[in-house]
């Protein structure tokens, strides 16, 4: 498994929350959900996208066309209008329920049927709006490494993806949520590839197509639970070991045994919250800790809580 595969592998949407808008001007969201990630693709029309105090003229806002996709990183507040000089009417909590007028008048927003909400069935603006209500572990490295706002414009991202997911979200048939889920993972994962691809990506990326350094991320991955060393590593891929641990550091940005452990963590960290009949010790053999006091001594070490309270915590 390579480095981007290994990243990549992470998203894994359950009982995602996705709805449709249909709006017509004027209309301003306060969007107060605090999702760890949002992907929100325009499928028609115009929207502005900003912080939650109104923009000052900075630029700090974003204007999306039909066909943009923008990846929102929480658990920042933000407002979504027709424009910058719209004032928001509604805002949306934490709870899919939470929609409110900010004044404490009834909104101007009702649903329209399966997954469809808005002012106006017709309006002139169409929206996706996907969430992710946790942060899967192996997915919060995802949510290190992304800016608090990506935006792709037309073009950047497959419309199949996108056309489907527009298709799907307002159906109701057997297995639906599956499906949901499943299309939200594949335009997340479709939107990272591409902002993988531009000059201002993650440096770790370009290290992935270093002979050395890469074919050792390799290995990590496919294999976390070999007892591995800078040594061994080394010796795998061909350098001295002051040689590999000085050139996996510039370029992946920390050192080798610190990149190993926090793969580990995050990889034992997901399959507690995979599998509520997993043990502490399988658990820990499968992502190569001799014994589950070791590895709860590190992912405390390391996360500031035991495996116990990370798995209560989830449920």
């Amino acid at each position: 498994m390579d480095v981007v595969s290994g990243l990549l592998d992470g998203p894994r949407a359950r009982g995602a929350f996705l709805l449709r808008s249909h709006l017509t001007a004027p209309w301003g969201l306060r969007i107060e959900d605090e999702a760890p990630l949002t992907i929100v693709p325009v499928l028609r029309g115009s929207a502005w996208l900003g912080p939650r105090e109104p923009d000052d003229g900075g630029g700090r806002g974003s204007v999306l066309e039909a066909g943009d996709v923008v990846l929102l990183r929480g658990p920042e507040h933000y407002v979504m209008a027709d424009s910058p000089a719209t004032t928001p009417t509604v805002v949306i909590g934490p709870n899919p329920q939470d929609c409110r007028a900010i004044d404490g008048g009834p909104s101007e927003m009702t649903t329209f049927g399966v997954r469809s909400w808005g002012n106006d069935p017709h309006g002139e603006t169409v929206i996706i709006t996907g969430t992710y209500p946790l942060d899967g572990a192996v997915g919060r490295r995802i949510l290190r490494l992304l800016p608090h706002r990506v935006v792709l414009r037309r073009g950047d991202v497959d419309p199949t993806v996108i056309d489907l997911l527009a298709r799907e979200v307002v159906q109701d048939l057997p297995g639906q949520e599956a499906v949901l889920d499943r299309l939200l993972d594949l335009l997340l994962i479709t939107c990272l590839r591409t902002w993988l691809d531009r000059p201002d990506a993650p440096g770790w990326y370009r290290a992935d197509a270093d002979p050395a350094v890469g074919a050792a991320l390799r290995l990590i991955h496919h294999d976390p639970a070999r007892p591995w060393s800078v040594e061994s590593l080394a010796r795998e891929v061909g350098l001295s070991r002051a040689a590999f641990a000085r050139r996996f550091a510039e370029l992946v940005g920390e050192p080798p045994m610190a990149y190993l452990t926090g793969w580990r963590l995050d990889l034992a960290a997901d399959l507690l919250l995979a599998d509520d009949d997993a043990t502490l010790a399988s658990v820990a053999r499968a992502v190569g800790y001799t014994t589950p006091f070791a590895l709860s001594a590190a992912f405390k070490r390391v996360r500031g809580v035991s495996p116990a309270e990370h798995r209560r915590r989830a449920a």
